[in-house]
Parts: structure tokens; C-alpha cells; sequence
């Protein structure tokens, strides 16, 4: 599958965030990397599929409370309240993205190092419950 440019930018701005969100959250809540490492995901998601279909994405009536939750938590994080807003948010991503963590386990389970590492006997049944997984895909 290739990707446009468009695309592209959208995977960097994507990464970037999640980045700086991860920077964010270990330099004890620092609002200013949260919010940005925000926008820079949001952004990034929204090149990657598309605005329309982002817009669908976050609009599905399964998806709601998973939508006013990671968007809540946003808009926490905006208003200087970095932690609640971040324990929202995380509620949130997971209600939205959870059904993709059984794919991106068993794409990390075909990569060289990382693959081994999660195929170890206990960690890999902390992935798989984690992921919600009944059996591991080896």
C-alpha cells in the first residue's frame, strides 16, 4: 500500500504527538507538551484518513462515549487541567481505538526484536490480555 504525501505527514504529525504527549506526561503533566502533542495527533489522524472520514470516525453512535471522553479530556488538558484531563483522555482512546490493539500486537509480533521480545511466555500473556485477545497469533 502506498501512501500520498499528504499521508505521510499525517503518520509524522501523528508520531510526533504521540511523542510529545509521552514527553508530556513524564515531565509530571506538563500542560504546554500535552496540548500540543494533542493537536499534532488529532492533525496527524486527520491527514492520514481523511477529513470526512475522521469526522465519521469520532461521530459513529457506538463510538460516543468514547468521543466526548477523549474530546473532554482535550479540552481539560486546555483549560490547565493536564492530569484529569489526561485520565479522560486515556478512557477515552481507549474506547476509540481499542479494537485496533489485536492488530497492532500482531504487527509488532512479526518484527525482528520486538516480536521475540513479546513472544516470551509471561509477557506474552500480559499482551494478549491486555489486547483482549483470546489466543496469541505466533
Amino acid at each position: 500500500m502506498w501512501l500520498s504525501d499528504a499521508q505521510k505527514i499525517g503518520v509524522a504529525l501523528t508520531t510526533f504527538g504521540a511523542l510529545f504527549m509521552l514527553l508530556g506526561v513524564m515531565l509530571f503533566f506538563d500542560g504546554a507538551l500535552l496540548a500540543l502533542g494533542n493537536i499534532l495527533f488529532i492533525s496527524g489522524l486527520t491527514l492520514i484518513i481523511g477529513p470526512h472520514k475522521t469526522f465519521y470516525f469520532f461521530a459513529r453512535k457506538q463510538k460516543i462515549r468514547g468521543t466526548v471522553c477523549f474530546l473532554g479530556g482535550i479540552l481539560l488538558v486546555f483549560l490547565k487541567w493536564p492530569f484529569v484531563g489526561m485520565i479522560v483522555e486515556t478512557f477515552g482512546f481507549l474506547n476509540l481505538f481499542g479494537d485496533f490493539f489485536p492488530v497492532v500486537i500482531t504487527f509488532l509480533r512479526q518484527l525482528p526484536f520486538i516480536g521475540t521480545l513479546l513472544s516470551l511466555p509471561y509477557i506474552r500473556g500480559v499482551v494478549d490480555r491486555i489486547a483482549g485477545s483470546r489466543t496469541s497469533a505466533v
